[in-house]
């Protein structure tokens, strides 16, 4: 920004407004000058402007997210009878139990495919290191596969 300009947006803020607010003229070393209504460190000084009111900023808090429901009291909970319940929680382990099942498949073929640390080499890997990077990354979704088949069975366990 030019110091015209700096200046020309300095005498708007000093024209408009009556709240009382306070302008710093600050220049870091090395830095170019700033107006602002912030006093960012030692190399900002208050601008003694008298007669001249500037408009205090507005400050707001953080707007709610637009879909936030409020929350509900303990009490005020729907209550869901336990038909209903039992039949979302049979639902709920049937999604599960097929979760386990294709993620158990997919370990199983993880596995057949690692070959107990020696996967078959393709043809596309005449460099030696393409086969270890492909070595650690079937490592790597084997040890994924495990951890998500130890959480589906968690969650099984968790459902009453």
């Amino acid at each position: 920004m030019t110091t015209s300009f700096k200046l020309s947006v300095l005498l708007a803020l000093m024209v408009s407004g009556a709240a009382q607010g306070q302008i710093y003229k600050c220049q870091p070393p090395g830095g170019s000058v700033e107006f602002t209504d912030i006093n960012r460190g030692s190399y900002c000084k208050l601008m003694d402007l008298p007669g001249v009111t500037v408009p205090a900023p507005v400050r707001r808090a953080a707007p709610a997210p637009r879909n936030a429901q409020p929350v509900a009291a303990p009490g005020e909970f729907p209550r869901v009878d336990s038909a209903e319940q039992r039949a979302r929680d049979a639902d709920r382990r049937g999604i599960l139990e097929d979760e386990l099942k294709t993620e158990m498949q997919k370990l199983a073929e993880l596995r057949r495919e690692f070959n107990n640390g020696e996967p078959e080499r393709r043809g596309d890997e005449r460099n030696y290191a393409k086969y270890q990077e492909r070595t650690a990354a079937l490592r790597d979704s084997i040890s994924r596969s495990e951890k998500n088949v130890d959480a589906l069975k968690r969650e099984i366990a968790n459902i009453r």
